[in-house]
């Protein structure tokens, strides 16, 4: 059973996140897994364990706590977001082979056009070079996932300068347009979904 993929355009983070909360607490062992393609309005999210020292300073943008692993990221316009909320038992995924398969999408994503990215032990997400370029948080409940990752695009990089971005001090963050290429973050969603359904459907087999 293939994931629905739902393009919910640019929403609100709250509301997106109670959606998830909501959708993984009622699901049954019948319910279709979903891919959800989002942008989000700035905002900063902080998680489980999230120590709010590393918001440096007070930049006018929302902080919401959360309940996915990780410590503090941005969300942005020009920023694609892909939710991933998926019966993990059911497709027989352990959390470290989905982590390994959202990387894995993404660094496929990448190399289709000509980017080299890497994964790097304990620091969850991907990296061109020393910068970062997409993140990733999940929750797991009930042996389903929600959550998901971000990746970078064609944004205003600078709220990233006042956080230490996933909890690491000075690192540095890229997106696709620096990189040359040319994508709006939709197009990028639509290439990366497919991408990240692939290394689904290889995990699963």
């Amino acid at each position: 059973m293939n994931p629905v993929v739902k393009r919910l355009g640019r929403v609100d983070y709250e509301p997106t996140f109670q959606a998830m909360q909501e959708f993984t607490a009622g699901r049954t062992s019948e319910t279709p897994d979903e891919l959800w393609i989002v942008e989000h309005p700035p905002v900063y999210t902080l998680g489980q364990a999230g120590k709010p020292e590393h918001i440096l300073e007070e930049v006018g943008i929302p902080i919401v706590q959360i309940d996915r692993g990780g410590q503090v990221t941005y969300h942005g316009p020009g920023q694609v977001v892909i939710y991933l909320l998926l019966d993990l038992q059911r497709l027989k995924i352990k959390v470290r082979e989905l982590v390994t398969a959202i990387e894995q999408g993404v660094i496929d994503f990448l190399a289709a056009h000509g980017v080299a990215a890497v994964r790097r032990d304990g620091a969850p997400g991907v990296y061109v070079g020393d910068a970062k370029i997409a993140a990733l948080g999940l929750k797991i409940k009930n042996g389903c996932s929600y959550h998901g990752l971000s990746l970078n695009v064609d944004m205003d990089l600078y709220p990233f300068t006042a956080i230490n971005p996933c909890g690491y001090a000075g690192l540095k963050v890229t997106q696709t347009r620096d990189l040359g290429i040319p994508l709006t973050a939709h197009e990028a969603g639509e290439q990366l979904s497919l991408h990240l359904l692939k290394q689904l459907e290889t995990q699963h087999g």
